[in-house]
């Protein structure tokens, strides 16, 4: 199932089919759950609003960003139209991107990778650190 590129929010009860995919490919891979429905706000808002970054891409040879949750906005400085409309080896330096595609390989090989930190880069250059772990969908 492709992703709707909409942005989540109240009006599309936060996206929860999306949110609901990358839950279930946590769960899949990890065998542990991402978050904890704790407060009245559905899974999907919770997923959005999450005080750790969560991203995802699609499986294009060079994919883009699907879904960024509002952490992961406010890290990349971008707004979630800018995010979503780029392939995700943006995210990364340049001097960096060979060692990226191997963690992208890795990913595809095993369904996620559980050791992944590094330095990413905003919209406006910002460069920022990460111990971020990535999953395949």
């Amino acid at each position: 199932m492709p992703f709707s590129r909409i942005e989540p929010g109240p009006n599309n009860q936060f996206m929860p089919i999306e949110a609901q995919l990358i839950l279930d490919s946590y769960q899949h891979f990890l065998g542990k759950s991402c978050i904890q429905l704790t407060s009245s706000m559905n899974i999907a808002q919770m997923l959005y609003e999450a005080p750790f970054a969560v991203v995802a891409h699609d499986t294009r040879a060079d994919p883009i960003f699907a879904y960024a949750n509002r952490m992961a906005q406010n890290a990349f400085e971008m707004t979630w139209a800018e995010i979503t409309s780029i392939p995700s080896r943006q995210s990364a330096e340049p001097v960096l991107q060979e060692e990226r595609q191997s963690l992208l390989q890795r990913v595809q090989q095993f369904g996620f990778i559980d050791d992944y930190s590094g330095i990413r880069i905003s919209k406006t250059g910002q460069r920022f650190g990460s111990a971020m772990q990535r999953y395949g969908i």
